[in-house]
């Protein structure tokens, strides 16, 4: 039988405790805060993030890991493994994917497939469970990459919402006349993942509003009777997001749901607020 190994990087925010039974291998991302860099996950939890940028009140500053650290796995994975599948975040967003393609020339001993997941959070993590289940149950690196571009084909959603248009401008995500007259007009962006880049969907008055405009969302793209998974990603919002998450079970019973969060370097960029809603329908 095949052994696959499955790496992915800090920003699938898939909890320790299901990554070690599922065997995951995660590869942190770091976040730069004032003077301090920190591996998220491993050395900087999300509460203790935004304690920290409360008080420091510094924007932070996010990285992508080290190519040396991956190389690393790499070598220690091939005493176990044939081969090795990395999902990573967006292409357009961070230069983690370009480096994990550069170390797949560096270790000779196992070979390594990566993915592209083209989003991040929760929806990044849906391809990483579904490649850990596969690999799991002996399939190949290959067969794995086909089954999750033929899950990004079927379609893999993620909108999201945010509170605060700053950090989205400090970031470069949002350019100054759209924040003037985002906030001018207490506008809440819809936001999404197009073509591996966080841009502007809609520009809706409040929060609520928004929201109920990505349920609509939802219901266009499954009905009650399909399976599908969903998560509910929240940063410092989790009785807004379980709130939601009832709404969403009340009216499709079959669907998979969860509440997550973003962590770290995802939220430097939407900061806290920010409510995304993510899905996926099985097949």
């Amino acid at each position: 039988m095949t052994k696959t190994a499955i790496i992915t990087d800090s920003t699938s925010y898939i909890p320790e405790s299901i990554r070690k039974q599922l065997n995951i291998f995660m590869i942190p991302l770091t976040v730069t805060i004032g003077e301090e860099t920190y591996k998220e996950e491993v050395e900087l939890t999300k509460d203790e993030f935004y304690k920290k940028i409360g008080k420091e009140g510094a924007l932070p500053k996010s990285s992508q890991p080290p190519i040396g650290e991956l190389v690393q796995l790499l070598e220690e994975l091939a005493k176990d493994y044939d081969e090795a599948v990395m999902i990573t975040l967006s292409s357009g967003i961070s230069g983690t994917y370009q480096s994990a393609v550069s170390a797949t020339n560096m270790v000779d001993t196992i070979k390594l497939h990566v993915f592209d997941s083209e989003i991040s959070c929760a929806p990044q993590g849906f391809y990483v469970l579904k490649a850990a289940e596969m690999a799991k149950n002996g399939a190949t690196a290959e067969a794995i990459m086909d089954e999750l571009q033929a899950m990004k084909e079927r379609g893999v959603y993620g909108y999201f919402v945010v509170e605060d248009l700053n950090h989205l401008h400090r970031g470069g995500r949002l350019n100054a006349a759209q924040l003037l007259v985002g906030n001018l007009l207490q506008i809440k962006p819809v936001l999404v993942f197009k073509d591996k880049k966080i841009v502007p969907f809609e520009k809706i008055r409040t929060k609520k509003k928004a929201i109920k405009r990505i349920l609509d969302i939802v219901g266009s793209t499954v009905t009650h009777e399909d399976e599908f998974t969903i998560s509910i990603v929240q940063a410092e919002r989790e009785n807004e997001a379980r709130e939601i998450a009832e709404g969403i079970q009340e009216k499709y019973p079959k669907a998979q749901l969860s509440i997550d969060y973003f962590g770290p370097v995802i939220a430097t960029h939407v900061g806290e607020g920010t409510i995304g809603i993510c899905w996926y329908k099985h097949h």
